[in-house]
């Protein structure tokens, strides 16, 4: 495993961030297909194993019990200062806003429940999970920035926003004397490249790492025709992929045939592209051979011919997925930049 510092953090993290959405009990939640906690806690295990320290969850991963399921693992596997552990918040929801709650207090209210499903004293990056547009920025900035004088969190980081609206929140956070994000976890991947039009630039300008989801597109590009399970039965993830399979198609064969070429696998090819791209992809796993396949791509150099023949034939996408939620919800989004 190879490390590097998370943007201009002092977070360390391995290349490989092991993405922890299918960890979760799938009694309690919207995804059917996550893991119990014996086999979370199993695949948690190996990737210690295998050097991976970087760990990603969500409060809204399964009703929280994925916050669970890794703060216990992670406690009882590990030295807690041996590990970067990340963790999200989601916007106001209407009754929060009803009965006042500002966006400050519900961070804080978020981040104490994540605190307690986790069972450890601080996060070391904490993320907004997706844009409020009913909650004043300044909001969203002072309550992490509580946060983070208060020990509760080591560092700040963004998912699911456009280039303005992290260059705004973070040109506001400088104004203010608050803490700026410092990496961005957006929907990125060799069939999902729109990201490289703006949000890359910025993040190469500020030095703000870069963390995407959906590294193998669930699944679409670790294997050719039938996919995994999750991939034809997660409706997600399917309104994700679906409608551009056919333009796709001819990327993903490109990856299967630099696999057989080089004799790994798609998951190594995909990843060793998108490695030279980002910081740390965030890469869920339900199997040890998912581990061992992120974890073989951080060594697999491909040559520059190589990786200009995996973007070749790209067409551009219209966004999909939390990205098409991410739109104003009131008449006036100026108001979302002020008290």
């Amino acid at each position: 495993m190879q490390y590097t510092k998370l943007g201009k953090s002092d977070l360390t993290v391995s290349r490989i961030c092991m993405g922890c959405m299918g960890f979760g009990d799938p009694s309690t939640g919207q995804h059917h297909w996550t893991l119990g906690e014996a086999e979370s806690r199993d695949i948690i295990r190996y990737g210690l194993e295998k050097g991976i320290n970087f760990y990603d969850t969500a409060i809204a991963y399964q009703n929280g019990s994925s916050e669970r399921y890794v703060g216990r693992a992670l406690r009882d596997m590990a030295k807690r200062d041996d590990i970067v552990l990340a963790t999200k918040f989601l916007p106001r929801t209407a009754e929060q806003i009803a009965q006042g709650i500002t966006g400050k207090q519900a961070i804080t209210n978020s981040l104490d429940q994540s605190l307690q499903n986790l069972g450890m004293d601080y996060v070391d990056l904490y993320i907004y999970h997706i844009w409020d547009y009913n909650t004043p920025v300044i909001e969203i900035l002072e309550g992490l920035h509580a946060a983070v004088t208060a020990g509760k969190v080591r560092a700040i980081g963004i998912s699911n926003c456009y280039a303005w609206q992290l260059a705004k929140a973070n040109a506001l956070a400088e104004r203010e004397g608050l803490t700026p994000f410092i990496s961005v976890q957006s929907h990125y991947n060799l069939i999902m490249r729109e990201d490289e039009r703006e949000l890359f630039g910025l993040c190469a300008e500020d030095g703000i790492a870069l963390t995407p989801y959906s590294a193998l597109a669930s699944g679409r590009l670790a294997r050719q025709e039938g996919h995994t399970q999750r991939a034809m039965t997660d409706d997600y993830a399917r309104g994700k992929y679906d409608n551009t399979a056919e333009q796709d198609r001819g990327i993903i064969e490109r990856v299967a045939e630099l696999a057989s070429r080089h004799q790994v696998s798609m998951t190594e090819i995909s990843l060793a592209w998108l490695l030279t791209k980002v910081t740390s992809p965030v890469v869920g796993a339900t199997q040890k051979h998912h581990v061992d396949g992120a974890v073989n791509a951080v060594s697999l150099q491909l040559s520059q011919e190589e990786l200009r023949y995996l973007e070749a034939c790209y067409q551009p996408h219209l966004l999909t997925g939390i990205m098409t939620q991410n739109t104003p919800q009131t008449k006036d989004a100026k108001q979302v930049w002020t008290k």
